[in-house]
């Protein structure tokens, strides 16, 4: 279960970035992380922190509860 929401929360992540026509070094320099962790983040790899996702979702100019409504779509 654990491994499983951290990859829909990486594909989540992916199609936000994407959408606001970022690469994932230009995420990283905007979010105040490295690209690598970018990475390993949309490939489901590490369990981001609440306070990185708050950076991330700044970065991307969305709302918190957005940024997490993956949680919703597949349950």
């Amino acid at each position: 279960m654990n491994n499983e929401v951290l990859i829909l929360f990486g594909k989540h992540l992916t199609q936000l970035r994407k959408k606001s026509n970022l690469s994932q070094e230009k995420l990283a320099e905007k979010s105040g992380l490295h690209r690598t962790y970018i990475g390993m983040i949309e490939r489901g790899e590490k369990n981001i922190t609440l306070i990185n996702i708050i950076k991330i979702s700044n970065a991307l100019n969305i709302e918190l509860k957005e940024f997490m409504n993956f949680l919703n779509k597949n349950q």
